[in-house]
């Protein structure tokens, strides 16, 4: 593999783009390889890296399907329902619960009853 250009954090010439520049435009690298890196100095530490990619040789985000969409939907539904009791809590279930608040904090609720 060739070595990439090296760039300082936010002097990046014009032209390149990040991952997520590309998709703030509604693009994506679309296949191109890297044509550079920006490194971001940490102390005491590996700098971050981002990879850069050509603007001009981007592609368009490709546009949801139906079919992805439906995925998307079950993907969120299946986050909602509580492991515990079985219903849909009516927001995403921390990981760090594992449940949803009323399973986990069962003398909560019967405070409030």
């Amino acid at each position: 593999m060739a070595t990439v250009p090296s760039y300082r954090w936010r002097l990046a010439p014009d032209g390149l783009a990040t991952r997520r520049q590309l998709r703030a435009l509604g693009l994506r690298p679309g296949g191109q390889d890297v044509a550079g890196q920006l490194e971001r100095p940490r102390r005491r530490r590996e700098p971050l890296v981002a990879y850069l990619y050509r603007i001009e040789q981007a592609k368009p985000v490709r546009p949801m399907t139906p079919a992805k969409w439906a995925a998307l939907d079950k993907a969120n539904a299946a986050r909602r329902i509580c492991p515990k009791c079985r219903r849909d809590a009516g927001y995403v279930i921390p990981p760090s619960l594992g449940m949803c608040a009323t399973c986990a904090y069962p003398e909560d609720e019967q405070r409030a009853a």
